[in-house]
């Protein structure tokens, strides 16, 4: 099955993850023009009213760009959907987010027909986040349009399958649109998830550590100072298991070697939060050397997958 035409003919068959209080216009705004599918998470917009104004500047600022670049268009962006029942604003969001006609709804913590189909209402698409194949068949059987697979080594909330094993197996029931997440942080890594089946590759920690990113400097500069084995997975800071950086995890006062229980009741006190304080990344930060603007990782990232198809191909 070919790609729906909104993701074809990007620079690179990528798009950058939804990262939860990093992303906001100005990284998204960066990223389309770099060549490459941006996101951000609907809740980074707080309060709910500035989700509007945040969908006015980037649909004005892109519109603007290709106007000024016909020769170099900018890629489509995308807005994070948790659709669980947890999330009260969710069908706010939607709403506004129906209005502006967003191209790409990525939609994360359940699978919902309405929101598959008010998305649908303009001709937007919606992927699907799923980290296993019985996840990945629920959205799929609900209209969900493509899917995101989130296997182990991603940052957040990643799963526990291999990508191999993860792609195998939602291939053998689905011919969509599918997008792999794990440990990508090279243009390398991105012709090994097409090759492995998938058709886009999902990037989020690398753009923690650009200029455009809205993370603390002393985060941007741990992911650039970080390796794999710098990242744990626990469930201890949200209840559900995730990865972060253990430098931020002694910052914030505890050993990462030594945490309490898994999914024991977490008390960080009035001064410290997870998320905010202690800081996620997946385990392809080794690739990272340097905070550098977004369009300079694209272009890293584009060459890394040019000399990667040269090599399979000699």
């Amino acid at each position: 099955m070919s790609l729906p035409p909104i993701l074809q003919n990007l620079r690179l068959p990528v798009i950058a993850a939804p990262l939860f209080i990093v992303s906001t216009p100005d990284l998204v705004i960066a990223q389309c023009k770099a060549g490459i599918v941006g996101s951000f998470p609907a809740l980074n917009a707080r309060p709910q009213s500035l989700l509007a104004e945040w969908l006015d500047r980037i649909t004005s600022e892109l519109a603007d760009h290709d106007a000024r670049h016909p020769e170099a268009k900018a890629a489509p962006f995308a807005v994070n959907q948790i659709v669980h029942r947890s999330n009260p604003r969710l069908m706010e969001d939607l709403e506004t987010c129906v209005k502006y006609h967003v191209p790409i709804t990525i939609c994360s913590l359940g699978a919902r027909e309405d929101v598959y189909a008010a998305v649908h209402s303009y001709g937007g698409i919606a992927l699907h986040d799923v980290i296993n194949p019985m996840f990945a068949r629920k959205a799929v059987e609900k209209g969900a349009d493509g899917l995101i697979a989130v296997a182990a080594g991603a940052g957040g909330h990643a799963g526990t399958l291999s990508p191999f094993a993860l792609v195998q197996e939602i291939r053998a029931f689905f011919d969509g649109p599918l997008v792999l997440s794990g440990a990508i942080a090279t243009g390398g890594a991105v012709l090994a998830a097409r090759a492995m089946g998938a058709d886009l590759a999902y990037i989020g920690s690398a753009f923690i550590a650009t200029e455009e990113a809205n993370a603390k400097p002393e985060y941007k500069r741990m992911v650039a100072e970080s390796h794999a084995d710098d990242i744990m997975y626990t469930d201890f800071f949200s209840g559900v298991p995730g990865s972060y950086l253990k430098p931020s995890v002694r910052a914030a006062g505890f050993d990462p070697d030594n945490l309490p229980t898994e999914g024991a009741k977490m008390d960080f006190g009035r001064e410290t939060k997870a998320w905010r304080d202690v800081w996620s990344a997946g385990q392809g930060i080794g690739a990272v050397q340097d905070v550098v603007p977004v369009a300079e990782l694209v272009a890293r990232l584009e060459r890394e997958y040019r000399a990667a198809r040269t090599r399979v191909a000699s």
